[in-house]
């Protein structure tokens, strides 16, 4: 028996590696936790508790959801160099657990104020800013170099579950059950996801060959020389010596303006023009989970340079979100929003999976904190904004300005790939890795 056929039957990432399979399954949960709580929420505010301004309102619960992000970027990347990362994974879970369980009892007691619900928010956010960034610097502690490639295409697909789970249960829950039963399965969820994490085992670092290659020329950046770890760099001295990742990353940004409106658009889409209930919010979630975690296990195999790939998705995301105010109806909607989906993960892949390789391990906890500043700095502008917009302007309106606002950013992200050119790094030591990950397929470097 030769040594492929063993290889060929390998079993899947999160079954051959227990304790990645415990910390992705806590990923799985926290994320669909909080998806829920926001799901759910905002539903809760448009189809029931909200006033004449209920977009407005929607909006300003998940700018409120989504500023941890952006403003605890610096701390969370202290927090995650400085201690280990099964605890700091443990710790974020446990906390957002306390929060939501007694705020579950409270609701049930009586009615839950508004400014409860906006503090909720607020907690499971936070927690979420922490977690998310650690456990994406820690896939190298859990896995072995071979497999992050598989690691990030588990991770990343978390997203796209979570949008399956928590987008389909918490409009559904808040129907039933209103909404104390949201944040009670939160909380379980999330004290569930600590005890995962508590129980997995992680390996040290390495810190070998971790000075990033030059995306333009393939060679090792920043002189420290075989394999000795990069002292710790602020934030902004990371993105400084990273100018072609600094680019892409504010290009994805502008694009999370009109991408990321899609949770304000959709409950008022459902209400105002499909005249629905939290069953068709639900199934609009489920569509663009569905479509994100097909994008995310098969972005690897879309052939094509990374800037080419990521530009070509913004341009089917243009049309896909677009379309809905063009033609309304259940079947458009759903679709667009499944091919939209499909698109953010086959960018994430292709993106996120570079990023793991070209950036050194000791920049790691800051670059991933401040990926997660940048790409979250627009969420609450475009949550505010687009509640806004929600309260005079058409859903089928809104659809069509997010559709319009990602041409140009397509646009600036071809125009990128055509002059920095990251696709053709120089073959040298250590180089295999990245050469591959950067060239076409059935090409060479």
């Amino acid at each position: 028996m030769n040594a492929a056929a063993p290889r060929g039957r390998r079993l899947p990432l999160v079954l051959r590696n227990p304790s990645f399979g415990r910390v992705w399954t806590a990923q799985l949960l926290t994320q669909a936790a909080g998806r829920m709580f926001q799901v759910g929420a905002v539903w809760w505010l448009v189809g029931f508790a909200g006033g004449e301004r209920r977009g407005l309102e929607s909006g300003l619960f998940l700018m409120v959801s989504t500023l941890p992000a952006v403003a605890l970027a610096s701390v969370v990347a202290r927090v995650v160099a400085r201690h280990a990362h099964r605890t700091v994974l443990a710790v974020a879970a446990a906390v957002a657990g306390a929060v939501a369980v007694p705020v579950a009892l409270w609701a049930y007691a009586g009615d839950l104020p508004m400014p409860a619900v906006y503090a909720v928010g607020l907690a499971l956010a936070a927690c979420q800013a922490v977690f998310d960034p650690c456990l994406t610097t820690s896939v190298p502690e859990l896995v072995e170099d071979t497999d992050i490639e598989a690691a990030t295409g588990f991770e990343l697909s978390t997203q796209s579950l979570a949008g399956l789970g928590g987008g389909l249960l918490g409009p559904l829950l808040v129907d039933s059950g209103g909404l104390p039963a949201v944040v009670a399965v939160c909380g379980t969820a999330y004290l569930l996801a600590a005890l995962l994490v508590a129980s997995a085992r992680f390996r040290h670092a390495t810190g070998t060959s971790d000075a990033p290659q030059d995306p333009q020329d393939g060679s090792m950046a920043g002189g420290e020389g075989h394999g000795t770890p990069a002292a710790p760099r602020t934030l902004r001295q990371i993105l400084a010596g990273l100018p072609f990742i600094r680019r892409v990353l504010l290009c994805f940004a502008a694009a999370n303006l009109f991408t990321t409106a899609v949770y304000v658009v959709m409950p008022l889409y459902t209400r105002g023009v499909l005249h629905s209930t939290g069953s068709t919010v639900a199934t609009l979630e489920a569509a663009l989970g569905a479509g994100t975690l097909v994008g995310s296990f098969t972005g690897a195999r879309v052939p094509g340079r990374p800037i080419a790939v990521g530009s070509a998705c913004l341009t089917v995301m243009a049309v896909a979100l677009g379309l809905p105010g063009l033609r309304a109806g259940h079947a458009t909607a759903i679709g667009a929003l499944a091919v939209a989906g499909w698109c953010v993960g086959v960018i994430g892949v292709r993106f996120v999976a570079l990023f793991q390789r070209l950036v050194p391990t000791a920049d790691k906890p800051g670059f991933f904190a401040v990926m997660q500043a940048l790409l979250g700095a627009t969420f609450p502008l475009s949550s505010l904004v687009f509640g806004a917009l929600g309260d005079h302007l058409g859903a089928r309106a809104l659809c069509l300005v997010q559709g319009a606002g990602l041409v140009p950013v397509a646009l600036a992200l071809w125009w990128l790939g055509g002059r920095a050119r990251p696709d053709a790094p120089r073959t040298g030591p250590g180089d295999a890795a990245t050469a591959a990950h950067l060239t076409p397929a059935g090409e060479t470097s």
